[in-house]
């Protein structure tokens, strides 16, 4: 599943993802990190919300919270649910393995996804003037920081 935080292009397994769902109102944990925006009620569920900008070094303004959305993550050994924030959800996709980097020596790209080993891999995707390169993002590693 492929989604948009701020000009970069992103993806995650659609076997992660469980439902996409509007952004409500999220309440601010004190004394959590940046990367943890908060928690919102998702069907009764309190639903703890990940801000994956910290991790990947996203730069600029995210939009107006109403315009983003959360993908609620499907874990089955999380004590609580789990969702993440992107500005915009764009489509789901099946890429061939030539198309998907995920050597060790993916170094010589200056992301921070890749440098915080955050990344299963770049997935470069054909457009009309040339590639887009898509950054492969493994939720597990993004937990496992959090902890």
């Amino acid at each position: 599943m492929e989604f948009r935080l701020g000009e970069d292009y992103c993806a995650v397994d659609i076997d992660e993802v469980d439902s996409i769902v509007e952004i409500k109102k999220v309440t601010r944990i004190p004394r959590t990190p940046d990367s943890i925006d908060g928690v919102m009620d998702l069907r009764g569920e309190t639903t703890a919300i990940i801000n994956p900008r910290t991790f990947l070094g996203i730069e600029g303004d995210a939009p107006e919270r109403h315009e983003q959305n959360i993908l609620v993550l499907d874990r089955p050994d999380d004590k609580q649910k789990i969702g993440i924030r992107v500005d915009e959800v764009l489509e789901v996709a099946t890429y061939p393995e030539d198309k998907i980097d995920t050597d060790e020596d993916l170094s010589d790209l200056d992301t921070r996804g890749i440098e915080q080993k955050v990344s299963r891999g770049i997935i470069r995707k054909p457009n009309g003037d040339g590639l887009d390169l898509v950054v492969w993002v493994d939720i597990d590693a993004i937990i496992d920081q959090l902890k």
